[in-house]
């Protein structure tokens, strides 16, 4: 066994991985969709933390805890890392995808069809933290289309974590309702190249750059959005850049918003999300 370690060591280093850094897990692609709770029929929620990239070990096992905690007050939920859930039959018993910092090239081409016709047909996407980085270039759609913004990267060492200043552009958007200002969360702030202000893309927040330091080549100016909305066929999307820090989720503006989200982007099943 040590040699068969010894020996698969120098490949794991090349493509980026070593066999003990749980934060780069080797890469898997799933064939065989998992069992679904009979109690999950139509209408329910999915809450999908699949990692084929950087797994963000700190803040998965609390901040799933928590979203299944939010999800329960609005529908039955099931959460999994089995990428084969991305089928017709298993997506129609779904209103709602939750991605909580799956990244990575998650899909097989087939999945990818099934999921891209599942929101276009009016499935709502909720999408959180390093579900909107750049590890899903490999697949236009989602990157360019489901999230509508290009991840260049956020600060790292002494200025890694960082409270900062939120702005909220859409106090009358659903997504936002209950969420109090002065809101100066500590967290890993995100910067895009690409601007989210796109066609069809509707911001409800932003960061005060001032408030926070940015390296010069992340600082995005006065427009520096955090939480926005999207719309792909009939399909509502939710992204927001938050959530890197178990304590994250812990926030209630924070947690008030993913449930303000997960009800927004399933305007057919009128869910009732506890506030």
């Amino acid at each position: 066994m040590m040699r068969r370690l010894l020996a698969l060591a120098p490949l794991a280093l090349l493509m980026g991985q070593t066999p003990t850094d749980p934060h780069r897990p080797a890469p898997v692609m799933d064939s065989v969709a998992p069992p679904i709770p009979a109690a999950v029929k139509r209408g329910g929620i999915l809450i999908f933390s699949k990692t084929n990239s950087w797994r963000h070990i700190e803040h998965l096992p609390h901040s799933n805890a928590v979203i299944a905690d939010l999800a329960q007050g609005c529908a039955p939920s099931f959460s999994t890392e089995n990428a084969a859930v991305f089928n017709p039959r298993d997506l129609s018993r779904f209103s709602v995808i939750i991605l909580n910092s799956s990244t990575g090239d998650l899909f097989t081409p087939v999945q990818r069809q099934a999921f891209a016709d599942w929101v276009k047909a009016g499935g709502g996407v909720v999408a959180l933290h390093a579900a909107g980085d750049n590890s899903s270039e490999g697949w236009p759609l989602y990157q360019r289309e489901m999230i509508g913004a290009k991840f260049i990267g956020h600060p790292g060492g002494e200025d890694h974590i960082q409270p900062a200043a939120i702005r909220i552009e859409r106090p009358d958007h659903p997504v936002m309702a209950g969420v109090t200002l002065p809101w100066n969360p500590r967290d890993e702030w995100y910067s895009f190249a690409s601007p989210a202000r796109a066609a069809g893309t509707t911001v409800l927040a932003t960061l005060d750059e001032t408030s926070y330091r940015p390296s010069d080549k992340l600082a995005m100016g006065a427009d520096h959005p955090i939480v926005w909305t999207r719309m792909l066929g009939r399909g509502r999307i939710v992204y927001s850049a938050l959530g890197h820090t178990p304590e994250a989720y812990d926030d209630a503006n924070y947690r008030r918003l993913i449930a303000n989200a997960i009800r927004w982007s399933a305007p057919a099943t009128r869910m009732r999300c506890p506030a």
